[in-house]
């Protein structure tokens, strides 16, 4: 039995104007994020190679964000400091969005603004994802060469996508996914 939801459900959007509001999220905005997740991907999530990148690398608290309309939290994404190859980035997701907030671009919004934020630290060289093309490659991430980087468990290839200001990096990082700090930056 699925216990009710402790947030009302949020209600269905007209069409924006205006992108939503983007904050930093804080330790009460844990319990949205988890409904949201739950809500977005399903119990499957757990067994999801992603996932165990997190069990073993941490999220980066300090990049997780919350997108809001009026007030209302309706997405979230988090920030996995990791290192492939000996250069370090960081692995997007998850990236969810309510699913009455969808097609208003929320989710584009939060992962153009955790990138940009992520990457103007200076720590991190790229970010990197296991998603669909059509979504991000818009959006500037480029694929990487077909099983050049190694995952805790199976993905497929063709879904690993890199976003860096070296536009040649896609195609050169090569490696196992690594803890943040394994080598110097590249």
């Amino acid at each position: 039995m699925i216990a009710p939801s402790v947030y009302e459900a949020a209600p269905a959007a007209p069409p924006q104007a205006q992108p939503a509001h983007v904050r930093f999220a804080s330790a009460t905005d844990d319990p949205f994020v988890e409904e949201l997740q739950a809500l977005a991907f399903g119990p499957g999530r757990f067994a999801r190679t992603a996932f165990r990148v997190r069990e073993r690398f941490p999220i980066d608290k300090s990049l997780s964000l919350i997108a809001e309309i009026d007030g209302t939290p309706v997405g979230s994404v988090w920030m996995t400091p990791v290192s492939v190859g000996g250069i370090d980035g960081y692995m997007l997701g998850p990236l969810a969005t309510h699913p009455n907030f969808r097609k208003r671009g929320v989710g584009k919004q939060l992962a153009r603004e955790v990138t940009r934020i992520a990457l103007e630290r200076g720590q991190g060289s790229y970010v990197i994802l296991i998603g669909d093309r059509d979504y991000y490659c818009p959006l500037g991430w480029q694929p990487t060469t077909l099983g050049a980087v190694q995952w805790p468990g199976p993905v497929d290839p063709s879904r690993v996508l890199l976003y860096a200001e070296d536009k040649t990096l896609a195609a050169r990082i090569k490696g196992k996914i690594r803890a943040f700090g394994a080598r110097k930056h590249q």
